[in-house]
């Protein structure tokens, strides 16, 4: 198991991506804080993931507060006695989220602060505890947005997610010779309930279809694989890089039809 013996919390760890990450690494020997702002479903999270044998707890966190960061890597490291990896996944899309005139200044300041304020926080907090435990991980998730423009317009999550980006390479330099290790998972469109609240029927499934080379949506599963791998020591030499998993999106111009 390659994450034997490592502590990690994960951030909107109650369902889809958050949720598959934190599976697979329980799966892989981790001991795992389910952090989410919706408590009861992070409890159900860390149930399911202790009755499969793994080590879990839930602790109710927003990562846009400073005070609630703090206290989720305080409940990892009194639960777990330190801190190796951090996953920085919690995101919100934001109902009122369109083009640069539609977008309300509330739903640019939201956005922005659960999706880049919440990794930054995310950092200030953990960055000393991952020190102290001898070095880790930080892997953010941001999206294929940060490298590709998209329509219908989403413009603050498209910002966010670019930001991730970027503070992720810098906090990958920063933090480098202090043996913490700092990578970006873009994904592609992937099956959560998220994605649901844009592709609500079939039309609009094909219309992202079309763009993918593979031909399909990706899994939570396939980016908590990738996760995995990059918070294990296998992947030892990998800092700041920024990581599509996307079924080939930003490697296409045209894509191919369906065989027939």
């Amino acid at each position: 198991m390659r994450l034997q013996g490592k502590r990690a919390i994960v951030t909107g760890a109650a369902s889809g991506i958050g949720a598959a990450i934190a599976a697979r690494f329980a799966a892989e020997g981790a001991r795992v804080v389910i952090a989410d702002r919706n408590r009861p479903a992070a409890e159900d999270t860390a149930e399911r993931l202790r009755a499969a044998g793994g080590g879990a707890v839930a602790v109710e966190a927003d990562v846009a507060s400073s005070t609630s960061t703090a206290a989720m890597v305080a409940a990892c490291v009194a639960a777990f006695g330190g801190l190796e990896v951090l996953v920085c996944n919690a995101a919100i899309v934001h109902p009122d989220d369109a083009d640069a005139v539609a977008t309300s200044e509330e739903a640019w300041d939201a956005t922005l602060a659960v999706n880049l304020k919440g990794v930054f926080l995310g950092a200030k907090h953990a960055v000393p505890e991952i020190e102290r435990s001898g070095g880790g991980a930080i892997i953010t998730i941001a999206s294929i947005v940060a490298l590709l423009g998209s329509h219908p317009s989403q413009i603050a999550y498209t910002a966010s997610k670019g930001g991730v980006v970027a503070l992720s390479r810098e906090l990958a330099v920063d933090l480098a010779r202090r043996r913490i290790r700092v990578n970006a998972v873009l994904p592609g469109v992937t099956a959560t309930a998220m994605a649901s609240q844009i592709v609500r029927d079939e039309a609009a499934y094909q219309v992202r279809r079309a763009h993918i080379p593979m031909g399909r949506f990706g899994l939570p599963e396939e980016i908590a694989a990738l996760a995995a791998f990059l918070a294990s020591d296998e992947a030892s030499y990998i800092t700041g890089q920024a990581i599509p998993i996307d079924g080939g999106m930003v490697g296409a111009y045209l894509t191919p039809p369906d065989p027939r």
